[in-house]
C-alpha cells in the first residue's frame, strides 16, 4: 500500500498546473450599424480576452455570417446590416468550437496552427482536438 501511495504522489507532481484562477470574462460586441456596414468595435478585445488570433476569429466571422468583411485596427468591419443579437451568437458559437475544451469545458486552451491542421490543447486536463483551419 505504502508502494501505492508513493506511485499516485509522484504522478500528481508529474501532472501539469492547472490555472484555475483565469476564467473566461468576454467583453460583449460593441455593435454599430451605420447605414450597409456592421462595425463591431471592440473586436481585437474580444479576440485577445480568448486568448485567439484575430486573423482566425475574422475568418470565422466572414464565413459563418455570410458577408465579407475586413479588420481595421481593433475594428471588424462587416458589409451588411447585422444585429448585435447574431454577432453575439455567432462570437459564442466561435468560444464553443475553438477555445472551451470539450473534456472540461475550462477555456484554458492554446490553439496550435501547422500546416493546413490546427490542434487545441486544454492545460488544465491536457485533452487535444484537432480540426481544419478556417480559410
Amino acid at each position: 500500500m505504502d508502494e501505492y501511495q508513493e506511485l499516485l504522489k509522484r504522478a500528481r507532481q508529474n501532472l501539469p498546473e492547472t490555472n484555475t484562477g483565469f476564467r473566461l470574462e468576454m467583453p460583449s460586441p460593441m455593435v454599430e450599424n451605420i447605414k450597409r456596414i456592421t462595425v463591431v468595435k471592440n473586436f481585437g478585445d474580444i479576440a485577445k480576452a480568448a486568448r485567439r488570433d484575430v486573423k482566425h476569429m475574422s475568418r470565422f466571422m466572414f464565413k459563418e455570417l455570410a458577408v465579407p468583411g475586413s479588420v481595421k485596427g481593433n475594428e471588424l468591419v462587416l458589409q451588411g446590416k447585422i444585429s448585435y443579437g447574431i454577432i453575439n451568437q455567432r462570437v459564442q458559437e466561435y468560444l464553443k468550437e475553438y477555445v472551451l475544451c470539450r473534456e472540461c469545458g475550462k477555456p484554458d486552451t492554446n490553439m496550435i496552427i501547422e500546416v493546413g491542421i490546427a490542434t487545441i490543447k486544454c492545460e488544465a486536463c491536457g485533452a487535444r482536438k484537432t480540426f481544419k483551419v478556417v480559410r
